[in-house]
């Protein structure tokens, strides 16, 4: 058991489509995901969460079509893996007005929208939640994103290169453009803004050009909690220099351990406290009252799942079409400009066609934790001591029964040892996650970009 115990943070991993992770569990007779178009599914899913007491509902996103298996979509439709799949953004407003304290972390591609744009669109969720918002940066890998907008994929670094710049113009909006007492709201003077305290920004850079005000008085959190989850060389350090939430993929607590200090290394040489990241790592869990019960049930949800859809969506991760090899020839992987960490690790254990079917029926890139509540708490505690991360993005399976038994079965045992919080804090989603105040901390790169009621804005 852990001495001081470290609360373990928690949220829901979904995204707005049928089939996210766990592939082909749509034809379950219980799952509702197939309802991912009705908002009636997600704010019964945002209510059972809250019930639950979790951090946030993480909400992932792609631009385009996994179409690398097979050379087209025959399976990835079929099977719906992420296909349809619908704005992550839009679909926060109705789950905040049925909650209190949940928050919620939109995944939003830099190349999907202009920072000028995309300010306004974030500020307003911030603005209407409460301060509940925040943001999972993507640089995207899927060629089928860039075809559909009429450009081509940059390579990876310089996605990153983009990225970094994208930031910089959201904090110039975001923290330097409106000063907190610009908005007056003074009826009698007739001010509702006082003009002298809201300043343009302009910014030239290499691959954007800005001049404007930000379009929207300053929201509870200014700039939204910051997600991402880059594993690269140059993911890791984009991490260190701007992400407060970093989502990582590990098959082992080492292997998690090792990515958790590089990722805090990252931030200690940016100049921050590496505690001002939380490492959260992918998991599913099948809890059942007994052992056998939750064997039982994964037994019953492996009848439904497809490992076909599973290695569609992973010949999108890497860029191999998985589908041109037999299932025990060798497969040439190398660096690409797909997801280069999902290369590296199949490469790594010289993953078959067989071994990836094998691995991927209930997901496979994350572990699949099951069995009764007191052993799916030790492997949870196991995972934050050992592999020193902070929480857990929680995929579903089977909705809404994924969240809810573990929130009947699991949750109250986590509590009983004093690992997971019995209420909410208060205030936005990062002073429910730091503790430390509504507003990024002043060593955040951010705050280089917040100009003072007496300066002009950095150049």
């Amino acid at each position: 058991m852990m001495g001081a115990a470290k609360q373990i943070r928690l949220n829901a991993f979904n995204m707005n489509c049928v089939g996210h992770i766990n592939h082909g569990l749509w034809t379950h007779p219980r799952d509702r995901s197939a309802e991912y178009n009705t908002l009636r599914y997600w704010t019964d899913q945002a209510k059972l969460l809250e019930r639950g007491l979790f951090d946030g509902m993480f909400i992932a996103d792609i631009l385009g079509v996994y179409d690398v298996y097979g050379g087209g979509i025959d399976v990835t439709a079929r099977e719906a893996v992420q296909l349809p799949v619908n704005d992550p953004t839009l679909i926060v407003p109705a789950m905040a007005a049925v909650t209190e304290h949940l928050g919620f972390g939109v995944t939003v591609n830099v190349f999907a929208e202009a920072p000028y744009t995309f300010a306004r669109r974030l500020s307003t969720l911030d603005h209407l939640t409460g301060g509940r918002v925040g943001w999972n940066i993507v640089t995207g890998y899927l060629e089928s994103a860039h075809r559909g907008r009429g450009e081509t994929l940059p390579v990876h670094d310089r996605r990153y290169d983009y990225a970094d710049e994208y930031l910089e113009v959201l904090y110039k909006l975001w923290e330097g453009s409106w000063d907190d007492a610009a908005v007056r709201r003074d009826r009698g003077a007739r001010v509702f803004g006082d003009p002298a305290l809201i300043r343009p920004v302009s910014h030239r850079g290499e691959f954007l050009s800005v001049d404007g005000y930000h379009l929207c008085e300053p929201s509870p959190q200014r700039t939204p909690v910051l997600y991402q989850a880059g594993a690269s060389g140059r993911g890791r350090a984009f991490a260190g220099r701007h992400a407060e939430c970093v989502f990582i993929s590990a098959r082992d607590k080492a292997a998690a351990r090792d990515a958790v200090r590089a990722i805090r290394a990252e931030a200690a040489a940016a100049g921050r406290d590496p505690q001002d990241v939380k490492v959260f790592i992918g998991i599913a869990a099948i809890p059942g009252r007994t052992r056998a019960e939750a064997e039982d049930k994964r037994a019953e949800y492996m009848r439904y799942a497809s490992a076909e859809a599973g290695l569609a969506h992973f010949s999108a991760s890497t860029g191999i079409d998985f589908a041109r090899y037999g299932l025990d020839e060798p497969i040439p992987y190398a660096p690409g400009n797909a997801i280069q960490s999902a290369t590296a690790a199949a490469a790594k254990r010289g993953l078959t066609k067989r071994d990836l079917l094998a691995e991927l029926g209930l997901g496979g890139r994350y572990a699949v934790l099951t069995g009764d509540a007191t052993s799916i708490a030790d492997e949870l505690q196991s995972w934050v001591e050992e592999g020193e991360v902070d929480g857990f993005n929680l995929s579903r399976i089977v909705v809404p029964e994924s969240f809810s038994d573990f929130i009947d079965l699991v949750i109250p045992e986590l509590q009983d040892r004093g690992l997971y919080k019995t209420a909410y804090a208060p205030g936005s989603f990062r002073n429910k996650l730091f503790g430390a105040g509504d507003r990024l901390p002043a060593r955040h790169a951010a705050q280089a970009y917040r100009a003072k009621p007496t300066e002009a804005p950095p150049p």
